[in-house]
C-alpha cells in the first residue's frame, strides 16, 4: 500500500500555449454554428431538411436560368425570388435555431460556456451570426446562379455581365434584410425552451399566425388601411421595406409614403429581439 504522504510525479504539465481568448471562442461558436445550421459533423437525419432545403431553392434557381436563356426574360426577379421562398426560410430557421439554442439549454452545457472567457454578448452574436449567414445563403446561393445564367447568355458583353450584377447586389441585400429579421425572431422563441418541437413550433406559429391578420386589417375601410397592414406580420413587414427601398414591377406589397414606417418598424423589431436574446443570456450565465 502506497504512503499517503508520498506526491508521485504523473506527469501533468502546465499549458505553455498561447491563450487565444474571446475572439477565438466566439470564431469556433459561429463556425460550430454554421455547421450545425447544415448538418455538417452530424448525422445523416440532421443533414436531410437543411439540404433538402437547399436543393429545392437551388433547383427553382436552375430552372428560371434555364427559362430565361429560352424566352430572354427573367420569370423573377432577385428580390421577388426572395419573396416567394420566403415561406421556406420560414421552416429552415424553425429547424435550425432550436438546433443553434434549444440544445444547449437542455444539455445544460451554458455554465461550462459562461465559465470560459465568454460573455452572453458574444454568445449571443455568434449564433445570431450563424443563423443569419445560413438564412442569407440559402437566398445568396440560388441567387447567384440565376446570375450565373443571366451573365452567360447576355448579348451586350461584359457591359450585360455589369448590369447583371447591379441587379445581383440589391437582391442580396434584400436577402440580408429577411435573415436577420428571421433569424432575430427565431432564436429568440427558441431561447425560451429547451425542447426542440416546441421551439419549432413556437416560430412557425409566430410567423403564420401574424399572416391572416394583415388580410383582416387590409379589408378594414379606414384610411391608409391596405398600406398600413403589412405592419402586422413579419413577412410583410420585409416585403413593405424592400417595396420602397427596391422599387420595382411585382415587387413587395404597396405601401405608399409610409416606406420609412416600415424601416422603422422592422429595425425596432430586430433590435428588440436581440435585446431580449441579450438579457435571457445575461441571466442565465449570472446563474
Amino acid at each position: 500500500m502506497s504512503d499517503p504522504s508520498v506526491i508521485h510525479d504523473i506527469g501533468y504539465q502546465r499549458y505553455a500555449g498561447p491563450r487565444l481568448g474571446r475572439g477565438a471562442v466566439f470564431g469556433a461558436l459561429y463556425v460550430h454554428g454554421l455547421r450545425a445550421a447544415f448538418g455538417l459533423g452530424r448525422s445523416a437525419k440532421a443533414k436531410i431538411f437543411p439540404w433538402l432545403a437547399v436543393g429545392i431553392v437551388s433547383l427553382v434557381a436552375v430552372i428560371i436560368a434555364a427559362v430565361r436563356s429560352q424566352i430572354g426574360v427573367l420569370p423573377l426577379d432577385y428580390q421577388q425570388f426572395a419573396d416567394t421562398l420566403s415561406w421556406l426560410i420560414i421552416f429552415f430557421v424553425a429547424i435550425v435555431a432550436p438546433e443553434l439554442v434549444s440544445r444547449d439549454l437542455r444539455a445544460g452545457v451554458l455554465p461550462l460556456y459562461f465559465s470560459r472567457p465568454l460573455r452572453a454578448f458574444d454568445y449571443v452574436a455568434a449564433k445570431v451570426a450563424a443563423l443569419v449567414t445560413a438564412a442569407w445563403l440559402l437566398l445568396a446561393g440560388p441567387q447567384f446562379i440565376i446570375f450565373l445564367g443571366g451573365a452567360f447568355t447576355t448579348k451586350t458583353g461584359f457591359r450585360g455581365v455589369l448590369d447583371e450584377l447591379g441587379d445581383l447586389l440589391p437582391g442580396w441585400g434584400y436577402s440580408l434584410i429577411w435573415a436577420v429579421l428571421f433569424a432575430a425572431i427565431a432564436l429568440l422563441v427558441a431561447s425560451l425552451t429547451g425542447k426542440r418541437a416546441f421551439a419549432a413550433g413556437g416560430i412557425v406559429a409566430v410567423f403564420l399566425m401574424t399572416t391572416p391578420v394583415v388580410g383582416v386589417l387590409a379589408f378594414l375601410d379606414t384610411n391608409n388601411s391596405q398600406e398600413l397592414a403589412g405592419l402586422a406580420s413579419p413577412m410583410t413587414l420585409v416585403s413593405g421595406v424592400g417595396s420602397w427601398l427596391l422599387p420595382g414591377p411585382g415587387t413587395g406589397i404597396d405601401v405608399g409614403r409610409f416606406g420609412p414606417v416600415y424601416l422603422i418598424e422592422l429595425v425596432t423589431v430586430v433590435a428588440t429581439c436581440l435585446l431580449l436574446l441579450l438579457t435571457r443570456y445575461r441571466k442565465v450565465a449570472s446563474l
